[in-house]
């Protein structure tokens, strides 16, 4: 390395001749030098050393240098380097600089300082090691922190505790536990920053239970006692674990060990209380020791913030302001997310007018949650008036502008501005993947998740593969399934309950019931979405009694059940026509667990005797419904008329239904068809003739069947696909094979026989099958995705085809699945 070096010195020498000074004018001095604060003092300092000849005292010069170093400016530490340079570089005067160097964070020069030091022949001492490794720790440069370590045993160093405590902080604080952790099993001895060190390194990297255990281990092994920063980095621990128990026990070590409690103890405890849900021990705390506490006001915020809870965030910062306290950039970010959340561009441009005001736009994190907030609040202007006048616009900067667009629903310019990112990474990645999936691109999400692959340095998490789980899911592929459970385990990514749930409804929905429960079992920790995942998945493939059993058992358990879980039990019941077990457990939401019911579970009751044929008691209640029935309750009852085929009271729901939703499509297809199964073909007229009025077209129905990876999409009486003549001549097969007579009722249009036979046999489930059948080897079985409830006709015909080809054919349609095998479904024909 190279370093530049003045020719002229930076002070004038001294041009008058003085004696020789003696011990009584040095004195003074360098007595007054420990008075000397600022910059300016300190030059004023030297230059009163010139005047009595002293600017050449090595003892003196020694002493200013360090002097200098202990301020810290960087003003300061360029003036004890000028000093420096141009005297005698004693080892004291070096040890001072590295060390000023590194605690100002200046670290490059620190370490080229330790390198010149090394060069001029001076040699390092015990207290040099620390102040290098220091630096090394600060800038994560592990090469040459190991290139010190070999010097340390080389000028027999290894052996001194301050130099070994260094040794475990910079290994630690490198990511690299397992060396830190040799060099802390090896020492002989071990004081309170050995402890201290090895357990905020755990803490820090991600291994919060073994920083616990090392706290515990310190307390009952040996004779140490913890400092205020052992206990504030293991109270954090205890927050990213969420143990409330073993945090509890923390504090209690606190309050009877006499441990100087300062704010920063204080703040973490609130912290890890508010993180382990007991909002009311941190309350407590933070009304024993005020609103005064900077950190811990914004500890207590930013925690609110992360609950949800805006209003008590806001509220923390209003209390700061009347106790007098200004709020810090930390503060505001929370006042901002908090804005944020509740959509409040009013409050959010007070809390940007309170940044502005106070100079805290040079932030980048400030910009980027003001960006955010505008953004959430449809304020896009004004979000990139602050994005246009960022002179650092960081990652987090452009996936806020992302995020912005996704929540907006402009897929389109969030896409078109992910691609003009100058870097992206797996938040990036994330957000516009689960942008796409939010929105319904399905395979576009897919696509843009192989690409990903391909990028350097980019590798998916549990949330990218929670969104790909997601749309297979919907799609319902289930090689792709396969193919990204296996993607999860090889590339060794946590299954947490998250994760594990939507892997549980990814393999629901592709039919595959059994790697479903696989998945569930496997999981260590269970919560509610997790079992309602599994009811889910039993529910939708015919198994009501055991979706039942889960139910129970999830109660036996402890496990508080809520409103989604009892739509997953009701669903099951309606499902396996378990009417008497759904009334039951309809009775006992509120009764016995506290669950008021709502909308969603009056439908499933209303689908549920429905179903059973009990129209007039799912008439009578919804009139004895405490809450106006909505659109999606009439609906239920709409669609059982349609099965029941009770012209009457369809009429009578598709009147309801017009006036609270008149756009929406699907209940006058309903009552078109109830029509039409009634041979009333004016009033069919009547139905599509108001349709057409309002712009409202009915959705056609398509199947898709994924062969050999490739997802293939059919559409009724579409006759596009490239092997057509091969599916027709399969189709034909069938037919002659199976002697099927279709059923004409089925075909809700007034056309001819003939007619609806072909319209039939154009259907797009039919379709699918006969492709399944022409391009998958015998014997595997058929997965088809219909969009819309499957026809009685289409579901005898896949039970004839299931035995004759001896196929099993799973369908999904828009309600549930059915499991086709040797001319038997699993529905029982109830569906």
């Amino acid at each position: 390395m190279v370093f530049a070096t003045s020719t002229s010195k930076p002070f004038p020498p001294n041009q008058t001749h003085r004696n020789k000074p003696t011990t009584n004018n040095l004195s003074s001095p360098v007595t007054s030098l420990k008075k000397c604060k600022t910059i300016d003092e300190l030059k004023l300092f030297h230059h009163s050393l010139a005047k009595q000849g002293l600017d050449s005292d090595v003892s003196a010069i020694t002493k200013l240098v360090a002097r200098s170093c202990e301020l810290g400016t960087r003003e300061s530490l360029t003036f004890a380097r000028k000093l420096f340079d141009f005297s005698y570089g004693s080892r004291f005067m070096y040890n001072s600089l590295i060390r000023g160097y590194a605690s100002s964070g200046l670290c490059e020069e620190a370490l080229l300082l330790f390198l010149r030091m090394i060069i001029d022949g001076v040699s390092p001492d015990k207290y040099t090691f620390p102040f290098g490794l220091s630096a090394c720790a600060k800038r994560r440069t592990i090469r040459d922190g190991i290139q010190i370590h070999g010097l340390v045993v080389k000028m027999d160093y290894a052996k001194d505790l301050f130099v070994q405590n260094s040794l475990v902080h910079f290994y630690a604080e490198c990511g690299e536990l397992v060396c830190a952790r040799k060099m802390f099993d090896e020492m002989p001895q071990r004081n309170v920053v050995s402890w201290t060190s090895m357990i905020c390194g755990d803490a820090r990297r991600g291994h919060a239970k073994e920083a616990v255990d090392l706290f515990f281990e310190m307390m009952s092994g040996e004779d140490v006692r913890p400092n205020s920063v052992t206990m504030v980095c293991v109270i954090s621990a205890c927050a990213k674990l969420e143990d409330l128990e073993t945090g509890e026990k923390v504090h209690a070590f606190i309050s009877s060990s006499g441990v100087e409690v300062d704010d920063l103890m204080v703040s973490a405890l609130v912290d890890m209380y508010m993180k382990c849900n007991d909002n009311d021990t941190a309350k407590q705390l933070f009304g024993q020791y005020g609103a005064r506490n900077l950190d811990l006001c914004n500890a207590m915020a930013s925690n609110y913030v992360r609950q949800g809870l805006t209003k008590e965030a806001l509220g923390v910062l209003c209390l700061m302001m009347d106790s007098g306290v200004r709020p810090d950039r930390i503060s505001m970010l929370s006042a901002i997310a908090s804005c944020s959340q509740m959509k409040n561009v009013l409050w959010g441009k007070s809390c940007h007018g309170y940044v502005m005001r106070n100079g805290f736009e040079s932030w980048d994190n400030v910009c980027n949650a003001l960006i955010d907030m505008y953004m959430k609040c449809r304020k896009q202007d004004t979000a990139f008036k602050i994005f246009d006048r960022m002179l650092n616009k960081t990652l987090v900067t452009w996936n806020s502008i992302v995020a912005g667009y996704i929540e907006n629903g402009d897929v389109d310019a969030a896409w078109e501005t992910f691609q003009t990112m100058p870097e992206k990474n797996i938040v990036s990645w994330n957000t516009i993947i689960g942008g796409l999936v939010q929105e319904g691109m399905l395979e576009e999400a897919i696509e843009v998740f192989r690409s990903m692959q391909s990028q350097d340095g980019v590798d998916a998490d549990g949330v990218t593969m929670m969104s790909i789980a997601s749309a297979c899911g919907h799609l319902g592929a289930l090689d792709l399934a396969k193919w990204i459970y296996y993607y999860v385990e090889k590339n060794k990514i946590q299954v947490d309950v998250r994760l594990g749930t939507t892997l549980v409804d990814m393999f629901s929905r592709c039919g595959d019931p059994e790697t479903a429960m696989s998945i569930f079992y496997g999981l260590a920790n269970r919560d509610v979405s997790a079992w309602t995942a599994a009811i889910r998945a039993m529910g939708m493939s015919g198994n009501a009694e055991r979706a039942i059993e889960l139910f129970n058992e999830m109660i036996e358990q402890g496990l508080k059940p809520d409103g989604v879980v009892f739509v997953g039990a009701l669903t099951a019941c309606s499902h396996g026509g378990l009417v008497q077990k759904g009334k039951e457990i309809f009775e006992s939401m509120e009764k016995v667990h506290g669950v008021s019911p709502e909308d969603v579970h009056y439908g499933c009751m209303v689908d549920l005797l429905g179903r059973a044929g009990l129209l007039e008691e799912a008439l009578q209640l919804i009139k004895s419904m405490p809450l106006e029935p909505n659109d999606v309750i009439w609906n239920s009852l709409l669609a059982a008329c349609r099965v029941q085929g009770n012209v009457e009271m369809a009429a009578y729901a598709a009147e309801k239904i017009q006036v609270l939703a008149p756009e929406r499509t699907g209940s006058y297809v309903l009552l078109s068809n109830v029509y039409a199964s009634a041979g009333r073909w004016n009033d069919v007229a009547k139905v599509r003739l108001s349709m057409k009025e309002k712009g409202l077209r009915k959705p056609p129905g398509t199947s898709l069947i994924e062969i050999r990876g490739k997802t293939h999409e059919f559409t009724s009486g579409d006759e596009s696909h490239p092997e057509m003549p091969k599916i027709e001549a399969m189709l034909d097969e069938v037919s002659r094979e199976l002697g099927h007579v279709p059923d004409l009722s089925s075909v809700l249009m007034d056309v001819d026989e003939q007619e609806k036979r072909f319209m039939l046999s154009r259907h797009s489930e039919k379709l699918a099958m006969a492709f399944g059948l022409i391009s998958s080897n015998k014997g595997t079985t058929i997965r088809i995705v219909k969009n819309l409830r499957v026809c009685s006709d289409c579901h005898s015909f896949a039970k004839s085809v299931s035995k004759l080809y001896n196929r099993e054919i799973i369908l999904r349609d828009n309600n549930r699945f059915h499991f086709i095998s040797q001319g038997k479904c699993s529905c029982n024909d109830f569906w």
